[in-house]
């Protein structure tokens, strides 16, 4: 299973987030391109435990968790919401400038991958307890699903 850890797999997503134009086209969901970079940063913060999230009364959060983790099935289009700290135009941080965001979003992708086991938050809010094995995980399939909405 592919993971930001793994050289090949982290090297073709930095290529795709350097692919994503702020006039990508959306194929789902609500979010424009560098609305969803923000999401991404803010997502990224929250797993680094850089950002206070509230959690999510969903229950079996374990098996939503190996779901979306474990499952090779693609994450459902613009039906899942995501948490108020991370929802743009909400609690989400909002854009500024394109490339200054893009740059912010590549470079947390780098402290996330250098990041030791115990600085990942000890929870997802919508998962519940993950690991950093967990994270590494979600952090590919996230960015992955993001990109996918938008053609790249």
């Amino acid at each position: 299973m592919a993971t930001l850890l793994d050289d090949a797999a982290r090297r073709r997503v930095e290529a795709r987030v350097r692919q994503l134009r702020p006039d990508s086209e959306r194929q789902w969901g609500r979010m424009t391109p560098h609305q969803a970079i923000c999401h991404l940063n803010d997502s990224f913060k929250l797993a680094l435990n850089e950002r206070p999230v509230a959690a999510v009364a969903w229950p079996l959060k374990p098996v939503v968790r190996f779901i979306a983790l474990q499952l090779p099935l693609p994450w459902a289009k613009g039906r899942i919401r995501t948490v108020p700290e991370a929802e743009q135009g909400i609690g989400g941080t909002a854009p500024v400038e394109f490339e200054q965001d893009r740059g912010d979003l590549l470079a947390l992708m780098d402290r996330f991958c250098s990041a030791a086991d115990e600085q990942f938050c000890p929870t997802h809010p919508m998962f519940g307890r993950m690991t950093a094995r967990h994270w590494r995980r979600w952090a590919y399939l996230h960015l992955d699903h993001h990109l996918r909405q938008f053609g790249v």
